[in-house]
């Protein structure tokens, strides 16, 4: 990991809000790319050595993604983003929850409000997400799963998928 890129992950409990901003060694073309694209995102949507698997993406306003974090026995967890609002190379938003392999979101478990914010300097790409939760017993929840190791790990990964990428 290059550690002179920007990366900040701050919970706020009071608002029940994650704030996440990372900056990629790349384009904003190609950092588009990697979270829109099934392909790219496959590559990189999971904390190592677990895989990301689609099972069904259409990226437009009222679209979903449905996938499974994979673990190297087989052992698959289900979540599906469902798309509220794309403004291409700026903003993307999606309701995220986890489901069952049929697809039924399980209750049990958070559904989250993600906004990612997407903005190019000198070459440089800044990717800042905001993940809103319901309740603070919701944001611990996440937290308690690993979340924050689980994501750093990610967006690790995909500065390592970008970097085979643009060369």
């Amino acid at each position: 990991m290059n550690n002179t890129l920007l990366f900040d992950f701050t919970v706020d409990k009071a608002t029940k809000t994650i704030f996440i901003t990372r900056e990629f060694d790349a384009g904003l073309s190609l950092v588009w790319d990697a979270f829109t694209k099934e392909e790219i995102l496959d590559q990189w949507w999971a904390p190592k050595p677990l895989a990301s698997k689609t099972k069904v993406m259409n990226f437009e306003v009222g679209g979903r993604r449905f996938y499974a974090m994979v673990w190297p026995e087989g052992q698959e967890r289900w979540g599906v983003k469902k798309y509220t609002v794309i403004n291409p190379k700026t903003t993307i938003q999606w309701l995220s929850s986890f489901t069952d392999k049929d697809e039924n979101i399980n209750a049990e478990l958070p559904t989250s409000e993600w906004e990612l914010n997407f903005g190019e300097h000198n070459g440089m790409t800044k990717v800042r997400i905001v993940i809103k939760n319901k309740t603070l017993a919701d944001i611990e929840m996440i937290l308690q799963m690993g979340f924050k190791e689980g994501f750093t790990m990610t967006l690790s990964e995909l500065e390592n998928v970008l970097s085979t990428l643009h060369k």
